[in-house]
Order: C-alpha cells, then structure tokens, then sequence
C-alpha cells in the first residue's frame, strides 16, 4: 500500500491537475456515500476541517445531532483513471467523527479499527484476502438491469464462450492503474458469473480495497453496456455469489497460524481462532449475510457452505484451510457473501476468532468428508449445527450472542437490527412470482 502524507497529496494534485476530489465514507449497510470537494477545498480536507450532515445517513444519527466531520486517510489517495482531462478526479477515503473530534461509534470503519487495536493490544496484525464473485447482465432498453446474462460459460472458459472476458479484462486493468496486484481473474461456475482476485493485505485496508473493487467493477460494466450485481442469489438454478475471506494472524513478523510440529500443521493459536469462529457462526451470519436474498445462497448443492464445521481437506463446510503452509497458512471462511459490509465483516469475524484464542475454544474434529452426502442422522451424530436458514434467524442468533453485539456496539446494533427488522417484514409481506405461478390455478 502506497504511504502519503498531506504534503505528498497536495503536489500530486497541482501536479496532476485533479479538479475534484472525492470524500468517501460507508454506512452501517455497507453502502459507499461520498462529499465531492474542488481542489480548492483539499487543505481544508486534509486539516479534518470538512463537515456533512450525519442525519442524512440512514443508521448514523438524529437531526438534533447531524454536525459529523469527515477524516481522511491519506494513505487512501488514489486518482481514479476513468476521469482523465477536464474534471479529473481523485479521491480518499474517510473515517467518521463526531462534532466533538470523537470518532463515531457508528462509522464501520471505526469499528473495525476499535477490533484491530484489540488484536494489536495482544499481539497480533490481520491480514484478510477476499474472494468476491459477481455477475454481468445485460441491460434493457432503457438501461435498467437485467437478469439476462451474457454468456453460457461455466469454470475457467474462455472467449467465445466467455463473452464477459473484455469486460473483466478491462475492470482488471483499471484496478491496476489503481494500485491493486491482481492475483487472478475467471469466469465462475454460473453463466454471467466472474470473480477478480486481489492480494490479500492488512485488514483495514482490505476492507477499503473490496469497496473501491466493488465501485470500479460496475463503472467498468456500465462502460460495456452490462449491469454488475453482487446481489448474493440473483439468478434461481445456478451457484450464488459469495466473497470467502481467507484470514491469517501474524505476530512478531511470523504467521501465527502455522505450526510445523502441530497437527495439520496449524498452530493452537490457529485451531482456538477456528473455534472461536464456529462459536459465533450464527451471530456473525447477520453481518457476513446481511441480505433476505443472502439465504437463497445459503442451500445445499450450490457449493455455498450450510453446515457449521471446518476441514483442511474438502470444500463443503464453513471454514477450510488451504494447503498452502509456512507464511502462507490461512482460514478461509466461506459463506460471506458481497453484500456485506466488510469493514462489519472483518471486524466481527477477527473479534470471534480473538475470542476463541483468549478463551482457549477448542474446535470439534474436523470434518473431512463431503457433509452434502450425509444423512440428517449423521450429521446429528456428528454434531455438525447448520447456519441460520434465513435472515430472521441470523438476527435473532445475533441478539442472544452478546459478544458479537458488543463488537458491534449498542447504536451500531440498535440501528443495524431495526433497519434488518424491517426488510424482513416488507419481504414477509410480498407476493412472488413463484406464488401465483404455484397457487393461482389451483385454489
């Protein structure tokens, strides 16, 4: 990651002749908002001088107490390369604060930093790899989304059966030009479905590079004349799109995962961090599945992850180690999903994996045949629980598990679970295609 004071960026921008600078922030549902400033304004910015109104964000605060400041970080500098010539544009990526220069409890960035500084209060630094899936549909004839896709291409085709292939392509090289290492790019198994992976870094910035990726995967769509969704289950029949976070915890300079004299290699350290994320799986769905839609990705047969157990062989359960050993040991957890916020993300599932390691939560056996082929029966006698089957569920295990709502803290969680509340009520309510097709001719 590229280190900039606020000297570095002023030259950059009289050098660059970048007009317009964007100041941007995310809300408690993972949505990116922003305040565009001229160039003029940009010292103003830099000195955390830059007010907006914080009653204007769904889940920050009450009228009564909108007066917010935006606080950049400047090593998020970065010029976005689609707007070249006049109106050239950068932008950088801001924490929350309040109108006392208090960072607010509801900004997610902020709490994902309040976890990382309890990680480093023990030891220990993050560093998080996203592996996120979305697909390319067309457009219609008046530029609203489809669900029409562009391709019938499965795993790793290529041109002419991939016909996304130009416009991944293009999002690869746009992500580049903005300091991403592009780690590889291909046609997933759904037809219309791509994944883009990037190097894995600490998790903060991880957490800022999945929001830029998201933002420049759909400009780019958009410029191909195709619509990019991370909507988790957009399409009935076909694989939904997750976003696997493969995790690691490094201390003193070594990967604290990794173990060579240890069982499959992996450290206790590693072993408690995959209890602690089994302890709090339920919990941590409402934030890593945020969505009603999230569910319909969650079902068995679709390669998502339904069943709360770990292996370091197959791929069926929640959480797999990867081969990989040495600086390269990881866990990937599997059924985060793009929707989700992943500054909420890391934090909750950094903070569960801290809990198992200070807590000493040893894991169950793992579990290294394919869970899908077994019966109700064995699962029982296997003691292998099953994710939250819908979003109610999840909120419900986020309510009982006081932890993760601690993680979270009390406006955070207060707004985030009446917000969640609401969209499963409005969706209870709802008449679908599916019910009028199944019932209207039978009763």
């Amino acid at each position: 990651m590229q280190k900039y004071t606020k000297e570095d960026i002023l030259r950059i921008c009289n050098r660059e002749n970048i007009e317009f600078i964007r100041l941007q922030f995310t809300d408690i549902f993972g949505t990116m908002k922003n305040v565009a400033i001229t160039s003029k304004q940009l010292e103003k910015a830099l000195n955390n001088e830059i007010m907006f109104d914080g009653s204007s964000i769904e889940g920050f605060v009450r009228i009564e107490e909108s007066d917010m400041y935006l606080r950049p970080d400047t090593n998020s500098f970065v010029i976005f390369p689609w707007r070249g010539g006049e109106g050239k544009t950068a932008r950088l990526i801001c924490d929350v604060y309040t109108a006392d220069n208090k960072p607010f409890e509801g900004c997610p960035r902020n709490i994902l930093k309040q976890v990382l500084n309890r990680a480093h209060d023990m030891g220990y630094t993050m560093y998080a790899g996203p592996e996120a899936e979305f697909f390319l549909f067309h457009t219609d004839e008046k530029g609203n989304p489809t669900t029409i896709t562009q391709d019938n291409a499965e795993y790793f085709d290529l041109a002419p059966v991939d016909l996304g292939e130009n416009a991944r392509r293009d999002i690869c090289l746009t992500l580049e030009k903005m300091g991403f290492e592009i780690e590889a790019s291909h046609h997933e198994n759904a037809p219309g479905q791509h994944e883009i992976d990037f190097k894995y870094d600490d998790a903060l910035t991880t957490a800022d590079n999945v929001m830029t990726f998201k933002i420049v995967v759909r400009i780019i769509a958009q410029k191909h004349g195709l619509h990019a969704t991370f909507m988790p289950k957009p399409v009935f029949g076909v694989p939904g799109s997750g976003m696997h976070i493969n995790q690691s915890l490094f201390k003193d300079g070594e990967n604290a995962f990794f173990d060579e004299d240890g069982e499959y290699q992996l450290s206790k350290d590693a072993l408690y961090y995959i209890g602690g994320l089994m302890e709090h799986a339920p919990a941590m769905a409402a934030i890593t599945n945020p969505l009603v839609n999230s569910y319909k990705r969650l079902v068995s047969g679709y390669e998502a992850p339904v069943y709360i157990a770990w292996s370091h062989k197959n791929r069926s359960p929640l959480i797999r180690i990867p081969a990989k050993r040495g600086v390269s040991t990881r866990i990937e957890l599997r059924n985060p999903d793009p929707s989700c916020n992943p500054y909420l993300a890391m934090a909750v599932t950094l903070a569960a994996g801290l809990d198992g390691i200070k807590n000493q939560i040893v894991p169950p056996l793992p579990i290294n045949r394919n869970i899908y082929s077994m019966t109700k029966q064995e699962r029982k006698e296997g003691h292998i629980p099953s994710l939250p089957k819908n979003l109610y569920e999840s909120m419900k295990a986020l309510k009982e598990d006081k932890y993760i709502r601690g993680v979270l803290g009390p406006h955070c969680y207060e707004r985030y679970v009446e917000a969640k509340r609401i969209e499963w009520q409005q969706y209870q309510m709802q008449v679908t295609p599916w019910e009028i097709r199944q019932y209207i001719n039978k009763f």
